[in-house]
């Protein structure tokens, strides 16, 4: 699998990364380095938790780092997520909680297969 093709299968846009970060080698090792992150059992367990203030923080982390790395799926849930947290736990976000959480493991099964072609 091309580092293109896992841009496609975690729903990416490889062609804006590509334009922003000089190089594919560049690109490949923070893509690599995504799996290393925490942030995702941060939103987890301050979720569980209850801590929403805490919760807004990873989630607001997650959407950044989708900005950056052009893993709009992700990107566009942790953003809407990041939105309905602003202000405390609403409806919305109990919403759409499971969906980051489901666009993050899309994200992950997308890189570990790619990682695992290496």
């Amino acid at each position: 699998m091309t580092l293109q093709q896992c841009y496609e299968n975690l729903g990416g846009n490889y062609q804006e990364v590509s334009s922003r970060l000089p190089s594919e080698k560049f690109i490949q090792k923070f893509v690599l380095k995504f799996l290393d992150d925490k942030t995702i059992e941060l939103l987890q367990s301050s979720w569980e938790a209850e801590n929403y203030e805490e919760a807004f923080r990873a989630a607001h982390t997650i959407k950044g780092m989708c900005q950056n790395l052009s893993f709009s799926l992700l990107q566009e849930s942790s953003s809407q997520l990041t939105e309905a947290l602003r202000g405390g736990v609403t409806p919305e976000a109990k919403e759409l909680y499971p969906k980051v959480l489901a666009d993050f493991e899309k994200t992950a099964s997308a890189i570990k297969a790619y990682k695992e072609g290496l």
